[in-house]
């Protein structure tokens, strides 16, 4: 979670009525970089955020207001952002919020290297659903609920390797002519 304070703001002087306008009190809101907020963001803009690399002004400011956990924030709130607001909350969005790591970027399993896909918020719900991780990890910063989609990707991968391999049709045979042998041997028949 980031909190988020908005320094207060003098209102600008007015030459013609030689008095100052409206100061901004400042504020502090709490956001989260989520699935959730993704998918608020995305109904409102019906585009993919992840794929979202030309955002304008008012995509990142919507995004922003999806992210707010706190309750009941005025709109001013949002019009008096400073730059270093904006700074911290890409900071927020790109930190891995996670001590795990891979040698690639993509969870195996997930997107395949060689076909570029549209990562939306439906898709990472079900690969969610895939997982059988709970919706109540939507609520999580997204790069974590990534990594944690990527783990389970991987030990379930490893988790069917681990178990029966398939035979070639050579090994089958063989196993079977050796089966027979052993009974022929056993009950002193000949076929």
């Amino acid at each position: 979670m980031l909190e988020l304070i908005i320094p207060r703001q003098e209102g600008a002087w007015n030459s013609k009525t030689k008095e100052f306008g409206d100061s901004f009190k400042g504020a502090t809101i709490k956001l989260e970089h989520s699935l959730l907020s993704i998918s608020k963001w995305e109904s409102i803009h019906h585009k993919p955020f992840l794929e979202c690399k030309d955002m304008t002004m008012d995509e990142l400011i919507d995004y922003i207001k999806c992210m707010t956990i706190t309750q009941s924030v005025p709109e001013e709130v949002y019009k008096n952002l400073t730059k270093e607001n904006y700074e911290q909350v890409k900071d927020y969005i790109i930190d891995p919020s996670t001590a795990t790591w891979f040698n690639e970027q993509t969870p195996e399993g997930v997107a395949k290297k060689s076909k570029k896909q549209i990562v939306t918020s439906e898709l990472i719900y079900y690969w969610m659903i895939a997982q059988n991780i709970p919706f109540e990890c939507e609520k999580w910063h997204l790069n974590r609920l990534m990594t944690l989609i990527k783990v389970c990707s991987l030990k379930n991968a490893e988790a069917q390797e681990g178990g029966p391999k398939k035979m070639s049709r050579k090994d089958l045979l063989n196993s079977n002519r050796a089966l027979n042998e052993a009974r022929r041997k056993k009950l002193h028949t000949k076929g």
